[in-house]
């Protein structure tokens, strides 16, 4: 694959995921408020610079937004003309092609402060992480199964982070912690995202591969309720659902308990 390529994919992933939790930290300081009644502009001069700390958030969200878009639209744009292998090139299509839809949700996250659509917009934004990590995932050197076990046993320690910070349990559920709680989840979602591409679909990997990709669907559906959990129960739900997946990537670490001594390099490759 052209170096080109692969160093923007590998730029994409860490980009939306900054993107993603600069959002949440945007809308849990309530800064797309203050410029909800001048948007597409904000409330400093002209309504294009800041007038204080709650717009220039806002406006750097817009900013890095922006950046972010053409990163992905770059990525896609060097995979088609280059010949990238073919999931590669619609992987990063399907995350083009949300673009449009995730720009006009944006707006309304702004000027219609909904749950409906923050949900949506997260959502979005979600899937469009996942096509760029899944690209990133296939463009890369496939690592041994020590280097796998690692990675999962990582998303084991992260679970037990993640449990501790479950929305409204046991810590207050501020903007910063929102950031430090959605860091830690998208790191960990597309690792085991990853993982999951990586891993074969048959052999003795087929179920180690069912936990890690459960997990991860666990765990997007648990940051997409973290943005509704304000009480009522939902917060033990949260907690059920941590918990769950932390045993599933267990289970997968186990079962990757040694082999990655008996094999020397990579796992079999499957079909691609």
């Amino acid at each position: 694959m052209h170096a080109r390529l692969r160093r923007l994919v590998a730029l994409s992933v860490p980009l939306t995921g900054f993107l993603m939790v600069l959002g949440v930290y945007t809308a849990a300081a309530g800064a797309g408020l203050t410029c909800a009644g001048r948007w597409p502009f904000c409330d400093g001069f002209l309504g294009l610079f800041p007038a204080n700390w709650s717009s220039f958030i806002e406006w750097f969200h817009r900013l890095v937004a922006m950046v972010v878009g053409f990163v992905i639209l770059g990525t896609t744009v060097q995979a088609w003309r280059t010949g990238a292998a073919k999931r590669v090139r619609y992987a990063l299509a399907a995350s083009t092609v949300l673009l449009p839809s995730q720009i006009i949700l944006g707006a309304l996250t702004v000027t219609t402060y909904e749950w409906v659509i923050l949900s949506a917009h997260f959502v979005t934004a979600s899937t469009i992480f996942t096509g760029v990590v899944l690209a990133a995932a296939w463009a890369t050197e496939r690592p041994d199964v020590g280097e796998i076990r690692r990675t999962v046993l990582g998303a084991c320690a992260a679970f037990g982070v993640l449990l501790v910070l479950t929305p409204h349990a046991f810590v207050s559920f501020g903007p910063n912690t929102q950031a430090v709680y959605y860091t830690l989840g998208l790191v960990t979602y597309g690792s085991l995202v990853a993982v999951t591409a990586w891993l074969p679909s048959r052999d003795e990997f087929g179920r180690v591969r069912l936990a890690t990709g459960g997990a991860s669907l666990l765990l997007v559906a648990l940051l997409v309720l973290g943005r509704q959990v304000y009480g009522g129960g939902l917060q033990y739900v949260s907690l059920g659902g941590t918990l769950l997946a932390l045993g599933l990537v267990a289970a997968a670490a186990y079962a990757l308990h040694g082999r990655s001594a008996t094999r020397s390099r990579g796992v079999p490759r499957g079909s691609d």
